[in-house]
């Protein structure tokens, strides 16, 4: 071993080196605390602005404007809108929410739909109508036929609307939000390309069929808010991640309980995360943690980002067509992203390096939702007020802010925007009755008028129309119109065999992906034989972008031939088996049958590194470990189970499973069924940073950077929490001890005073 000696002078030099490196660090520190001081003091205040001075407090885009389309008193806490054919806005007013930071009151039916008039054709709203009030925290509507679904948890009502007033309401579903707190229940009832309603935060999709409501399962999409591009993809986000999306048509791939990710869905389209406020934003629930805020005082990364729009116009120019933007309430900003596509892949980045599209100073700026107009004018719905975050994840950090800047009064305020190019002026759109002149706008260059087209001839029901929508889907040109003209014969019921065929012979891929996606709503035991082929053309012409819908239509080619469908879908295995998308595709199909298919496959192909043998592999070791509790911990822990839905069920899945982009497992965790102490500790204070969950890391974007504590809120005792606990070290596959009140009452106490979240270092 080599002796290493330092001179007295050398030693002497580095000590007065570090020396003067920590009296600068600390002056800096001091420049540093003294900027912060003189930031936070110069928005100390947050004064409530009408809406015409709150515009003067915002930054936007050169070359574009932003104009009052309502304000208060005409509207009140707005959370969504969907415009009529009329041009009238019915606005979704959320009034209650948070009356103050315990949430007081916030159970009481005072929410409201309402509908906005422009009477003098000004561009703005001038008259209001309430068309439903006596509503708890309304979330969402959607027109269908002649009516109007109203999302009030728990349930999902339709109404029949006749001179503007509610008649024949119906309970669709009772179990719509069933459990969830306020910011993690189901929302949007987006009324996609294909005829089916969506939701943010759900599992289900809805359509109107006859008298009946169809409910189906889809994937798990989003936080809150949900938009579709020109292919009928559906995006969205959760409050930490830009925006997600689906890589392919949303009606396939939800069959397999047994496979908890499908890869296509729920992808992380934007990776970066980064915001710029202009101003400085304390009031945000974990401003105190490092990282949340910078030494500007200014929010860092997305920690409310919602109601997400791809934007379908062209009034902004080419450039803008297909961009999506976010809101970002926490931040007072609205983000534009640019996408891109490539195959089935969508990809996309920020539009801007250090600023944004619109940004405002005033705190009260709360944009909550994002719209396409049908003026081709991007809409803005402000909820306007001090605090947005529900009591449920609350820290008493955000209650201090909340009561030194006055953040709780008002309340019933809110506005409606809208965004336009300077110099434009747009005028109020009312779509026509004729249904001639419907079909003319399937190819309108207003995504939202090509799709209030589509759906308003569905919902006339006249399936006469077959001829001239087929002149639209065979013409040739403006293949917007043709897709759209494809889905409205689907929605009218008049679709045929001969109308897809020649579709999935196309070669263009935007028209190939539309037949196949609509493949199911034609395929009879009748005519799938004439269909085969065609799909088998296009796997052995190695047609790599149709193969996951090869494998995703595969159920419905079973129901009439198993042969076949399993000779297809073994063909496409063995040409595409390290194809992570087209692997998950396969493994949809196989719900309890995976093993059976291991064993076959690896008998033809023993490679071991393919994506198909390894996702294969890993389902078929997790149904073998699955234990049958004796007990049932729902019975046992009624409490925990209700808590489970309300506060954890959103982010970690109703099975335990973790939702992508969200949380990482329970079920199987040795978090779960590990030390109690630990386990109660990450529940009420928190957990931030990557995780590693049997032995596999769960990290940004993947799960979200934080889980939130609930030690600071008040409604939660420590034998509801205990009660949670068991219930979670029961369940699944878990199989351990509960834990009890007084293991929770130590927990609190060890940690008291503690304001911020673990990290995994602090457990090991």
């Amino acid at each position: 071993m080599k002796t290493i000696l330092f001179s007295i002078p050398f030693l002497l030099i580095i000590f007065l080196q570090l020396f003067s490196g920590r009296t600068q660090q600390k002056s800096s520190n001091r420049n540093d605390y003294a900027d912060s001081v003189s930031i936070r003091k110069a928005f100390s205040e947050s004064p409530v602005l009408s809406a015409r001075e709150s515009i003067r407090k915002m930054q936007i885009e050169k070359g574009f404007g932003v104009h009052v389309v309502a304000t208060e008193p005409l509207l009140n806490t707005p959370v969504a809108l969907s415009f009529d054919d009329k041009g009238r806005i019915w606005v979704v007013e959320m009034e209650n929410y948070m009356p103050d930071s315990l949430g007081t009151g916030e159970d009481l039916p005072v929410g409201k739909i309402v509908i906005l008039t422009d009477r003098n054709g000004n561009g703005i709203m001038d008259n209001r109508k309430i068309f439903l009030d006596s509503l708890v925290l309304p979330r969402a509507i959607c027109f269908v036929e002649n009516g109007i679904l109203v999302a009030e948890s728990p349930n999902l009502w339709f109404y029949e609307i006749k001179n503007d007033k509610p008649v024949n309401k119906t309970l669709v579903d009772a179990t719509y939000a069933e459990g969830g707190n306020v910011e993690h229940q189901p929302n949007g009832l987006f009324r996609a390309l294909d005829n089916w309603i969506y939701n943010a935060k759900s599992t289900k999709r809805y359509r109107k069929q006859g008298n009946k409501w169809l409910i189906e399962k889809t994937h798990f999409r989003g936080q809150w808010g949900i938009s579709q591009d020109d292919q009928g993809r559906l995006f969205y986000n959760n409050n930490s991640e830009n925006l997600q999306g689906d890589y392919f048509s949303p009606g396939f791939g939800a069959t397999n309980s047994n496979q908890s990710r499908l890869a296509g869905f729920s992808e992380s389209i934007i990776k970066n995360n980064k915001v710029y406020p202009i101003r400085p934003n304390t009031g945000v629930n974990r401003a105190y943690m490092k990282g949340i805020i910078d030494e500007n005082l200014k929010l860092v990364n997305f920690t409310a980002a919602c109601g997400p729009v791809i934007f379908s116009s062209n009034l902004f120019g080419a450039d803008y067509y297909g961009n999506a933007f976010v809101a970002e309430p926490s931040a007072n900003l609205i983000k534009r992203n640019i996408l891109s596509n490539e195959g089935n892949l969508v990809t996309g980045k920020q539009a801007y390096v250090g600023r944004e599209f619109l940004a405002s100073t005033d705190e009260r700026f709360r944009p909550v939702n994002l719209y396409t107009g049908p003026d081709g004018a991007l809409y803005i719905v402000d909820m306007y007020r001090g605090i947005i975050q529900h009591k449920t994840y609350l820290t008493p950090y955000l209650k201090s802010e909340i009561k030194a800047r006055n953040l709780t009064q008002p309340l019933n305020y809110g506005r409606i925007y809208k965004v336009l190019p300077k110099g434009k002026k747009v005028r109020g759109v009312k779509i026509p009755q004729d249904p001639e002149k419907l079909i003319a706008l399937l190819s309108d260059s207003n995504g939202w008028i090509r799709n209030k087209a589509q759906q308003m001839l569905v919902d006339g029901k006249d399936i006469s129309l077959g001829f001239p929508l087929r002149q639209v889907l065979n013409s040739g040109s403006k293949n917007l119109g043709r897709v759209h003209a494809l889905w409205t014969l689907e929605g009218l019921g008049a679709l045929e065999k001969d109308d897809v065929l020649p579709l999935l012979k196309s070669t263009e891929w935007a028209l190939r992906m539309q037949a196949l996606a609509v493949l199911p709503s034609v395929l009879t035991r009748e005519n799938y034989k004439e269909f085969l082929p065609v799909l088998m053309a296009m796997l052995n012409e190695n047609d790599t972008l149709a193969a996951p819908y090869l494998a995703f239509l595969n159920p419905h080619v079973h129901a009439f031939d198993p042969a076949a469908a399993g000779k297809l879908l073994l063909e496409i295995s063995k040409k595409y088996a390290g194809n992570s998308f087209i692997s998950d595709a396969i493994i949809s199909n196989l719900q309890n049958r995976e093993a059976g298919f291991y064993k076959e496959f690896t008998s033809i192909n023993p490679d071991t590194s393919l994506v198909l043998i390894k996702r294969l592999k890993k389902i078929v070791d997790d149904m073998a470990k699955r234990k049958v509790n004796t007990t049932d911990p729902a019975k046992e822990f009624p409490k925990g189970l209700a808590l489970y839905r309300s506060i954890c069920q959103a982010c970690h899945g109703a099975d335990g499973n973790g939702v992508n982009g969200l949380a990482p497992p329970l079920n199987n965790s040795d978090w779960v069924t590990g030390d109690k102490k630990r386990l109660a500790a990450v529940v009420l204070y928190g957990l931030t940073g990557p995780i590693t969950v049997s032995k596999k890391l769960y990290k940004a974007p993947d799960v979200s950077g934080e889980m939130p504590g609930i030690a600071s809120n008040t409604n939660f005792s420590d034998e509801d929490i205990a009660q949670v606990l068991s219930y979670i070290r029961g369940s699944w596959t878990n199989s351990t001890d509960k834990v009890s009140k007084e293991e929770v009452a130590a927990t609190r106490l060890k940690h008291k005073g503690r304001q911020h979240g673990f990290t995994e270092k602090e457990f090991f």
